[in-house]
């Protein structure tokens, strides 16, 4: 069974809500760049630049993190297929905003920021969640959330994209 979270339209008001706020915490755009986290939050990730862009005039900086080597479970998962880190900028200085959909234990998000410290010294970085689900065994909090859902650990936040890579709902799911 499903519960639909946020439909197509949810999803775009909090993306423009969360690119209000990262405006409004940065006083601009002036050093902010945007990381995705592979897969889910690089296309959000680029949907925050066209929202920034539109509100703003100026295009930010947008890179593609891929965590698959940085993760503290990668020696139990068979399942996991190392992807593409691509980010074509410095980010020694930088604001960064990572950026995934669904923020759970934290543990992606860790493995996220060693990654990132790995290929530069950012002057901060900041998190923009679509979904924090709650349920943290790290101490890690997002900057920018797009919803709160409380959830229990038998079920599971989905976010589906299109084949534009646009996403088109967010579901909660039991097990």
């Amino acid at each position: 069974m499903a519960t639909i979270i946020l439909d197509q339209a949810g999803v775009a008001r909090a993306l423009t809500r969360i690119a209000h706020e990262i405006l409004e915490r940065n006083k601009g755009t002036t050093d902010v760049v945007l990381v995705g986290i592979r897969t889910g939050g690089d296309h959000l990730a680029a949907m925050l630049q066209e929202r920034l862009a539109q509100i703003e005039g100026e295009t930010v900086p947008l890179g593609i993190l891929d965590i698959t080597m940085y993760r503290d479970d990668i020696g139990t998962r068979t399942d996991l297929a190392i992807g593409r880190t691509d980010i074509p900028f410095p980010l020694d200085g930088k604001n960064v905003v990572l950026v995934d959909d669904v923020l759970y234990t934290g543990r992606t998000i860790r493995a996220a920021m060693d990654s990132l410290m790995d290929l530069g010294r950012p002057k901060s970085i900041q998190l923009a969640v679509l979904i924090d689900r709650g349920h943290r065994e790290l101490p890690i909090r997002p900057d920018f959330i797009g919803r709160n859902v409380p959830t229990s650990r038998d079920e599971l936040i989905e976010t589906e994209f299109n084949d534009k890579n646009q996403p088109v709902e967010v579901r909660l799911v039991k097990k």
